[in-house]
């Protein structure tokens, strides 16, 4: 079988700053970082496919988490075979999370969560890390003994957001004392080098100035940035009246706790035009059965809206539904579903009504972790102050839906 195969593959298919590197194997480290929607992971991967069409090649491909591989690196580098015309020439197994090209080059889909998955692999000639800043530096380290095949060209290929200068990665390449050798490589992009983006993503990203500066800078301009103390800083107090807002959408979401946490409830109204969301209503108390929540709510004049609840209680959701809530829904969770439900809400103006006290407090004190040894806060919120902004976070899933709901004058009551 032939070690080589032929492509033929246009250049316009390359977004212009990473084009001259694609047949650049020298370095033994390239480090692609820099702001969302940039394009880095898709060019890793074409090059990556490309070298390993030119010999045979066994790839590893790294995520923290093994089992987030599926909707993300897996099908990434399927499409890439699609676009290359080489997915019907190539064993796709996706029980085994393995790609094998026409040529015996493969891709093995691994997390750092399965280390003796990831000892027992031997003969690897390249090695991808996609989101690296979930890895720890011991993790890579490891990795990195596992790149010894007996062939030329050995590469890591590291992806990544800048987070906090906490995390390893900063340390590494670009603390004021980071040397960076001549077997490492480094290239910093943005969205605005992918021409490849829809206009709604680039609106999305550029309207973080507004809503939140800090994460602007790191998801938008690609910068390591302190984060501030608090999760939300894009946040005011005001008065407004809920019946000119009428048209909008409604969200209800609802946390569960019982006894020393409470039960919390919140309705709003999201206008997505101009990305604000209105808090008009909270309820939360602890002790509360099920049935009692239910009838709560039911008095509030919320019986028949969709409501998005914890998902971790489906027990929970059943007797709702049995108390008469019957639009009540579990919500969408996955490994990273914390972080990406905050990161939804970061791009919104959360206007929040005077009586809404609760969810106030918890909005002035919601903060993220601090690294003890950096001083730094890491991108990783604490598990306190969080119970109104949960319900509010997993009420977002609501504009997800078909068809929303909007307003009715009887949540003016109680």
């Amino acid at each position: 079988m032939p070690n080589v195969i032929k492509l033929n593959i246009s250049r316009k298919i390359f977004n212009d700053v990473y084009y001259p590197y694609l047949f650049d194997y020298k370095h033994r480290y390239e480090v692609y970082f820099g702001s969302a929607g940039s394009g880095k992971s898709v060019y890793v991967f074409q090059k990556v496919i490309i070298k390993a069409c030119q010999s045979k090649r066994r790839v590893l491909v790294v995520r923290k988490v093994g089992n987030t591989h599926l909707n993300s690196t897996f099908t990434n580098i399927t499409n890439i075979l699609s676009q290359f015309k080489l997915y019907g020439l190539c064993s796709i197994n996706k029980s085994t999370m393995r790609i094998t090209l026409p040529n015996e080059s493969e891709f093995i889909f691994v997390g750092c969560d399965d280390v003796e998955k990831l000892k027992s692999i031997a003969d690897i000639t390249d090695i991808i890390v996609e989101e690296a800043t979930e890895l720890s530096a011991d993790d890579v380290s490891q990795l990195d003994l596992r790149l010894r095949a007996k062939t030329g060209d050995l590469q890591m290929f590291f992806m990544f957001n800048p987070v906090s200068k906490a995390n390893w990665v900063y340390s590494r390449w670009f603390a004021p004392e980071a040397v960076i050798d001549k077997d490492t490589f480094v290239l910093k992009t943005t969205y605005k080098d992918n021409r490849f983006l829809p206009p709604e993503y680039v609106a999305t990203l550029e309207n973080m100035a507004k809503t939140n500066p800090t994460y602007y800078r790191i998801y938008a301009l690609g910068e390591f940035t302190s984060l501030d103390k608090l999760v939300y800083t894009n946040w005011r107090v005001e008065e407004f009246d809920i019946d000119t807002l009428g048209s909008l959408p409604l969200m209800c979401g609802l946390d569960f706790g019982f006894s020393n946490d409470p039960s919390a409830f919140t309705a709003s109204l999201i206008d997505e035009e101009n990305k604000r969301i209105y808090i008009f209503k909270e309820w939360g108390a602890t002790g509360k059965t099920n049935p009692e929540i239910a009838s709560v709510i039911t008095k509030m004049g919320f019986a028949k809206s969709i409501i998005i609840c914890d998902s971790a209680e489906n027990k929970s959701i059943e007797e709702l539904r049995r108390s008469g809530l019957m639009r009540v829904r579990p919500s969408l969770k996955g490994p990273d579903s914390i972080m990406f439900g905050v990161q939804q809400l970061q791009q919104y103006m959360l206007i929040v009504h005077p009586r809404c006290q609760e969810v106030i407090t918890e909005l002035e004190n919601y903060s993220w972790q601090k690294d003890r040894s950096t001083g730094e806060y890491i991108n990783k919120p604490i598990d306190q102050w969080n119970h109104y902004l949960d319900s509010i976070r997993y009420s977002l899933q609501c504009v997800k839906k078909p068809q929303l709901q909007t307003f009715s004058k009887q949540w003016l009551g109680v």
